[in-house]
């Protein structure tokens, strides 16, 4: 019985650690979208609310990261401004800002939603080791209390602009399931949607 509760027990970690997750759920191209050149600067400028300014540093830095592996120069719109809002000002003023840092394309990460699901996990689950075994598990846990567990889940929008032309490049929606961090989340978020870029042929492999 105890080699049984040892087997269940680390299926339990796997099965957790499979659903801990941040990855694309689909994306989008624009046919006239040309591969992006290595000398343009690309900004990242999540949108996330304002009392999440960790989280707002962890994903434009994760994701800037990615892009510059990649060889591309890309820069953080917080390090390069600072906690400004840049939705108080006119379309005029940011994008004369943007192009005063010689900005070629925007890159938005927008936090579309975020919410905590309850589940309740029964104390007893199946088992299927023989008759006595399962009885046995059963009945000793049939009128004991179980417990519940919680979970968070965000959804992301990622859009990519041209800055001169005000054309949308690429889109990409992205979920991220119970992550153990914000900042793990940030690093798989940035690989995720890097190589889905890379995928849709807008900078290279």
């Amino acid at each position: 019985m105890k080699k049984i509760g040892l087997i269940m027990a680390g299926l339990v970690v796997v099965a957790m650690a499979a659903c801990t997750s941040t990855k694309v759920t689909s994306s989008w191209r624009a046919n006239n979208a040309q591969q992006l050149q290595k000398d343009n600067k690309i900004m990242v400028l999540a949108l996330v609310p304002q009392k999440d300014r960790t989280l707002r540093s962890q994903m434009e830095n994760y994701t800037v990261i990615e892009l510059r592996k990649k060889g591309y120069n890309a820069v953080s719109a917080l390090q390069t401004y600072g906690p400004q809002e840049l939705g108080k000002l006119t379309e005029k003023q940011v994008v004369q800002q943007l192009q005063g840092s010689d900005v070629n394309q925007v890159m938005t990460i927008v936090m579309l939603d975020r919410g905590r699901e309850r589940n309740y996990v029964p104390s007893y689950g199946p088992y299927g080791y023989g008759f006595w075994p399962y009885y046995s598990m059963y009945y000793s846990r049939m009128y004991a209390p179980g417990y519940y567990t919680y979970n968070t889940k965000y959804q992301w929008e990622g859009n990519l602009y041209d800055l001169r032309s005000g054309q949308l490049l690429y889109s990409v929606q992205s979920k991220s399931f119970d992550p153990p961090t914000t900042e793990r989340m940030a690093v798989l978020y940035g690989h995720q949607v890097v190589k889905d870029m890379a995928k849709q042929q807008l900078i290279n492999q």
